[in-house]
């Protein structure tokens, strides 16, 4: 496993593979991997012929007051599980040779960013379709893997690929959930014994909404009002936003059919978790 700290040596690496016909999967992240990450890594495996994982804490996603500084980081242990689970480069780059001085061009994804949480954190899907597409241009992958717990971050990145003409293939991942249903998060290490443990509503509250809709409620707003009562009942945290939308457009619903998807987000002491479920019905 070679590891890449300059992206003027990514580049280059990158064109030599594809020079020599050899697919590149991307599996992009921010660090701290826990089995989530790595079930990216080993579809991009099943899939190509070399896999880069890229670790960078991306300072512009971050908004005043969020947890940049403080988010954690364990590098030696993201080496060995990329080692492990069979990465053939981990490009590591430093924040000033992704910003240079003077950087000053920002991709914004204007209508999918105004929903869900776009709106407690303004600005966030700039930062992250900027760093996304800069990676994209560095590492020129044939396919790129997200997890769906970022399904938000998943359809904005796959409308800027549509916008911008960018030759990558994105590729959805399932969520990969804790025993007890806990979406796997790198922020999941925020939260205390009891915090964590009550953590679980957030997806036993998607759960009753699936039962709630497959039941044959067709209102968002009673539903939504279950969930929110779940939750709160817990006493765990603010709840940030739940919502019942459209899946393409993230669009509050004022009737469910067809498919929907339910989105939250909610805040447990440090820890601001997200998580969504698609119904069919």
């Amino acid at each position: 496993m070679k590891i890449v700290k300059l992206k003027k040596e990514m580049k280059k690496i990158a064109e030599g593979l594809r020079k020599s016909r050899c697919s590149i999967g991307f599996v992009p992240t921010m660090g701290f991997l826990h089995q989530g990450h790595m079930s990216l890594v080993e579809q991009a495996k099943k899939d190509c012929d070399k896999v880069v994982v890229s670790i960078f804490v991306n300072p512009i996603q971050f908004g005043k007051g969020e947890d940049f500084k403080s988010y954690p980081r364990d590098i030696s242990s993201d080496f060995l599980k990329c080692k492990n689970g069979g990465a053939d480069i981990i490009f590591l780059p430093s924040t000033e040779d992704i910003y240079p001085k003077g950087f000053q061009t920002y991709v914004d994804v204007s209508r999918l960013s105004k929903y869900l949480c776009g709106i407690s954190r303004p600005g966030h899907f700039a930062g992250v379709a900027t760093v996304v597409l800069k990676l994209f241009n560095i590492v020129k992958p044939h396919r790129a893997y997200f997890g769906e717990k970022d399904y938000q971050q998943i359809l904005i990145i796959k409308q800027m690929v549509t916008d911008l003409d960018v030759d990558v293939k994105i590729i959805n991942m399932p969520i990969v959930r804790e025993a007890d249903g806990l979406a796997m998060s790198s922020r999941n290490r925020y939260l205390t014994k009891v915090q964590r443990e009550r953590a679980r509503i957030l997806n036993d509250a998607l759960g009753m909404g699936e039962r709630l809709i497959k039941e044959g409620e067709r209102n968002p707003k009673k539903v939504v009002k279950e969930l929110r009562g779940m939750i709160l009942s817990q006493k765990i945290g603010e709840i940030d936003y739940i919502s019942i939308c459209a899946p393409d457009t993230l669009e509050e619903l004022v009737e469910i059919r067809g498919k929907v998807l339910i989105a939250l987000a909610v805040k447990i002491g440090r820890a601001r978790l997200i998580d969504n479920r698609l119904i069919g019905i």
